[in-house]
């Protein structure tokens, strides 16, 4: 044993490393509870997760419940900006430009062909003479449009080359003009009428800036359609079609309601429109009568021209009414206060005439009652009689029942 144990003494064994043990320790940890550690941390973090996400969305509903409630009962609550404002800004910061919308603009430049429009704060259109007005202008002044000029367009097109829209303000006048000429034809009214073209039918006059047809059967004169071309005519509407761009006038028509304030006796005031040898035509409220050279003064007339000018204003006394032949005759001698005046002053011919036409309607009033009293003479059994203010009337016991006696009737003078 000593030698053995002296055998040992003189051994050296070297240090036991940390670093060894370390690693056995760590060999000897069991992999199943590292698993079971790192499964229950990431159920864990998903747990949390889960909660977070469910409270956000718990919040979010609400916040909408909220703000529905909010919207049901007090939709405006708390808000400056209101519809008012929402349609205003829209109007300023955009537009529709599809053909056929109506948009707001102003007009800050005019040139010879047209004018340019703001329509929003950020785009401009251009706005072309001829859809300027429905009427045929030469400059966009002459329809009342001047920078500052501001009112409704229509969009009727589109520049391809700047994608700018063009504007027309006569589409919307036009749509004006028919509704207007259905408006004036449910009156039953008279218009007036300028000729601006004829055909083989009839002439065109324009009306309300749109075209209308009147056909020859439907011109109350026997004039061409050249003589009637830059007139005014009266005129009432036949058929007003939109739809089908038909505009049919009537000059007769017109005319026949005319002719009813033609009556015999009457003053009415005219234009002469043209001179003749044989005397003056007179443009009667749309009606062409004739003033015969006989029948302007007392005093004989050797050239009109002297007395009457074309353009002239006058009063004239209706004399006669061929309504068949659409003719009128006039007179102003039958107006003069004294014969002559018509030459020498006129003036006072106008401010006596219905004065002297009042006298002129009694003295035939008398002259018709005098010619039915006639022929009642021999026959009293007819119940009437002739006072002494020429009028017929019932016969009265102060005259005798077998008649009158015209013998003490003197005639009305002769003017």
């Amino acid at each position: 044993m000593g030698s053995l144990s002296h055998q040992f003494v003189g051994l050296k064994c070297s240090p036991i490393s940390t670093t060894r043990i370390v690693q056995s320790n760590k060999k000897l940890v069991n992999p199943i509870i590292i698993h079971t550690k790192q499964k229950i941390v990431s159920r864990a973090g998903a747990v949390a997760t889960t909660n977070a996400q469910t409270r956000e969305r718990i919040k979010l509903k609400e916040m909408f419940e909220e703000a529905y409630e909010r919207c049901r009962t007090a939709p405006m609550e708390g808000v400056a900006f209101t519809v008012e404002d929402f349609h205003s800004a829209l109007e300023k910061y955009d537009f529709d430009s599809e053909i056929g919308t109506k948009v707001k603009g102003t007009v800050f430049s005019v040139d010879a062909n047209g004018a340019l429009v703001e329509i929003t704060a950020k785009s401009s259109a251009y706005l072309p003479l001829q859809e300027a007005s429905i009427h045929s202008i030469k400059h966009v002044e002459e329809a009342g449009i001047f920078p500052g000029f501001r009112d409704e367009f229509v969009v009727v097109g589109e520049n391809e080359a700047d994608d700018s829209v063009i504007l027309s303000l006569r589409s919307i006048q036009y749509d004006l003009a028919w509704e207007r000429c259905r408006q004036l034809q449910a009156e039953d009214v008279v218009v007036k009428g300028k000729v601006v073209s004829a055909n083989k039918g009839g002439v065109v006059a324009l009306v309300e800036g749109l075209r209308g047809f009147i056909p020859f059967s439907q011109i109350f004169s026997k004039s061409t359609a050249e003589e009637l071309l830059e007139k005014e005519l009266p005129l009432k509407f036949v058929e007003v079609d939109q739809e089908q761009t038909r505009l049919i006038l009537s000059n007769r028509k017109a005319m026949a309601d005319s002719q009813t304030q033609l009556g015999i006796g009457s003053v009415v005031l005219g234009t002469v429109q043209s001179l003749k040898p044989y005397g003056a035509f007179i443009d009667i409220g749309g009606v062409n009568g004739l003033l015969h050279v006989s029948q302007i003064s007392h005093d004989r007339v050797s050239d009109i021209a002297t007395v009457l000018q074309p353009g002239d204003t006058l009063k004239v006394m209706i004399l006669s009414h061929d309504r068949e032949r659409g003719r009128v005759s006039l007179s102003t001698k039958k107006l003069e206060p004294t014969p002559g005046d018509m030459i020498r002053n006129p003036k006072l011919v106008f401010e006596k005439a219905e004065e002297m036409a009042q006298t002129f309607r009694q003295r035939i009033a008398q002259a018709e009652a005098m010619a039915r009293a006639d022929i009642l003479k021999f026959q009293p059994e007819s119940g009437l009689t002739l006072n002494s203010d020429g009028i017929l009337g019932p016969l009265t016991s102060e005259l005798p029942a077998e008649g009158l006696d015209l013998s003490v009737i003197f005639p009305a003078e002769e003017s």
